[in-house]
């Protein structure tokens, strides 16, 4: 099945609950409209009418934007969906002002995206709620 990218789709709460639980394995449902109103960009990756890929990014309102949330369907995984979410990403970064594009992500992902251009970097982090 071909896989149609959208920039800035606002799939909707359902969607996007839908493929969380699928590809976080996290059935809990959120609001995401509060969030996708405060993006840079977000890029969806649809199988028909189905998502089954989502990155956000989110931005400082200046030249820093970050990359947030990449996930993937498992039906759909190893399809370069993912890598194709990014570049889309990245592309609508630099087009809408960034100058940095910042990503954390777990250690088993460090191929992925020094793949994608992305460089090594220092960051902190700390846990504010349990």
């Amino acid at each position: 099945m071909d896989i149609e990218y959208r920039d800035d789709p606002n799939p909707g709460n359902e969607a996007l609950n839908a493929l969380w639980a699928n590809a976080w394995n996290d059935p809990s449902s959120r609001n995401f409209s509060p969030i996708l109103a405060r993006s840079l960009a977000h890029v969806g990756a649809f199988a028909g009418m189905r998502l089954v890929g989502f990155v956000n990014v989110a931005w400082d309102g200046g030249i820093h934007a970050f990359i947030l949330d990449t996930c993937v369907d498992p039906e759909f995984r190893r399809r370069g969906v993912a890598t194709n979410l990014v570049e889309r990403a990245k592309m609508l970064a630099r087009q809408r002002g960034a100058e940095w594009l910042h990503v954390d992500f777990e250690p088993h992902l460090t191929g992925f995206y020094r793949k994608l251009g992305f460089a090594a970097t220092e960051a902190g982090l700390i846990r504010l709620r349990d």
